[in-house]
């Protein structure tokens, strides 16, 4: 067991993020996807060029006609997900989610066979999404192997990017998932943090990580509720 390198906690054996850090990094990749739509809406002519002055000699400056931060965002480009990169500047989005899918598909054993029958374990030499290089598919593409990412040494760098690339695109969009706070403590730490958050499916807890299905906590928020009236009536 390793201790997370984005908080104390401890990671679960075989992970470099501990329960925490692993789900919010699933949860960005899943919000990824809704945010980038919202931006392509952002990609509008950002208002009319300027008119002269009457009777004027002048010529009329038209103004930037979209935000420059969402084009560079939504734009191609390159990433570097190697820690000694000399990338500047928030990155672009679709560079940023196939270089990091790279990176994981490089250390997925590949298995070949040569004509004579022998065979060769290799790293894989691409990754290639089923849904296409768009942003859904690269999203779609890294929340599946995300369990192979988690047992690499640079499953911090990588919660790391994705959580610069999420805080920009937030900074951009100003949209924010909410959370709903659960009544019922968590069952595994026995705290009042458990939340639902918007495009997440489980219940899941802020303190330990400990993830429930919506049924799941229903049937405990049940038990606890029973045993809290229980109580009650046997203190009386």
């Amino acid at each position: 067991m390793s201790n997370c390198p984005v908080c104390p906690r401890a990671a679960p054996d075989g992970q470099h993020l501990c329960l925490v850090h692993s789900g919010e990094l699933r949860a960005w990749l899943a919000e990824i996807p809704s945010q980038a739509r919202i931006l392509v809406e952002f990609l509008a002519p950002a208002g009319r060029p300027a008119q002269g002055r009457l009777g004027g000699t002048g010529s009329a400056t038209a103004p930037v006609p979209v935000d420059l931060r969402v084009l560079n965002l939504l734009g191609p480009g390159r990433y570097d997900p190697r820690p000694d990169s000399d990338d500047d500047g928030p990155p672009p989005l679709i560079a940023t989610l196939g270089a990091w899918a790279g990176h994981i598909a490089y250390h997925h054993p590949a298995p070949t066979r040569d004509s004579h029958g022998t065979a060769y374990i290799h790293p894989c030499t691409q990754a290639s999404p089923r849904h296409g290089e768009t942003v859904t598919g690269w999203c779609d593409w890294l929340t599946a192997y995300l369990p192979l990412a988690l047992a690499q040494p640079f499953a911090g760098g990588l919660h790391e990017a994705i959580g610069d690339l999420v805080h920009h695109l937030r900074s951009l969009t100003h949209t924010t998932p909410r959370q709903e706070p659960r009544a019922a403590p968590c069952p595994s730490c026995d705290l009042c943090t458990l939340v639902r958050t918007d495009g997440r499916w489980h219940i899941h807890c802020l303190d330990c990580g400990h993830q429930m299905t919506p049924d799941q906590y229903d049937q405990h928020a049940a038990r606890y509720l029973a045993d809290r009236q229980a109580d009650a009536h046997d203190a009386a």
